[in-house]
């Protein structure tokens, strides 16, 4: 009996923003949804608008699992994951554990496949910055989102999050975020009407 796939549908109960009062709660599982598809994004349109060959199926299953670790390390707020180094190279080895934890929960025979997707490889070099600019967008129409409701708790984040997206030298990232980023702030009914 093999639980790694167990435990990843225990992605569902890892809440989010813990230290943020939140006008609806996010899980990993959601937050993990959503990476996969604005990495895809990226990369597809890297491919059609830049001219590049990335692999988007590839950055997609990269975004659905960067987060898989936190079902055994949990959410760990980003003003403490990053307060130091000493706190982010220990976190880091922590997330190095949990890993190698949920690839034991598999037969042998499937493990380097699922690894792939938790140790970076090489070849994933420019994929695995669209995830990390996927997950700063996530986090970013979170915040949108929150705003939205008239919850102000998100408006630092919100600005500060904007600023390092802003600094990303990735040229799919500024295309997204100027043709689909604002209409996230519309309701849906403005959005009905758009064509």
């Amino acid at each position: 009996m093999y639980s790694f796939f167990a435990m990843l549908s225990r992605m569902k109960y890892i809440d989010r923003w813990a230290l943020m009062r939140n006008s609806r709660r996010e899980n990993i599982s959601e937050h993990s949804h959503e990476v996969a598809v604005l990495a895809h994004a990226l990369a597809v349109i890297g491919n059609r608008r830049l001219g590049k060959q990335l692999p988007a199926e590839r950055a997609a299953l990269l975004g659905l699992y960067h987060d898989s670790t936190e079902i055994i390390t949990g959410d760990l707020p980003t003003p403490i994951k990053y307060r130091d180094e000493h706190i982010r190279s220990a976190y880091k080895h922590i997330e190095g554990q949990a890993a190698q934890s949920l690839l034991a929960r598999l037969p042998e025979d499937l493990r380097g496949e699922y690894g792939m997707l938790f140790e970076p490889q090489p070849e994933d070099g420019y994929l695995w910055q669209l995830v990390k600019a996927a997950d700063k967008l996530s986090a970013l129409i979170k915040c949108i989102e929150e705003e939205k409701t008239g919850n102000r708790e998100f408006s630092l984040a919100q600005q500060s999050i904007r600023e390092i997206l802003d600094d990303m030298p990735l040229p799919e990232l500024k295309i997204f975020m100027d043709e689909f980023l604002p209409a996230y702030s519309l309701t849906l009914d403005e959005m009905g009407e758009m064509p």
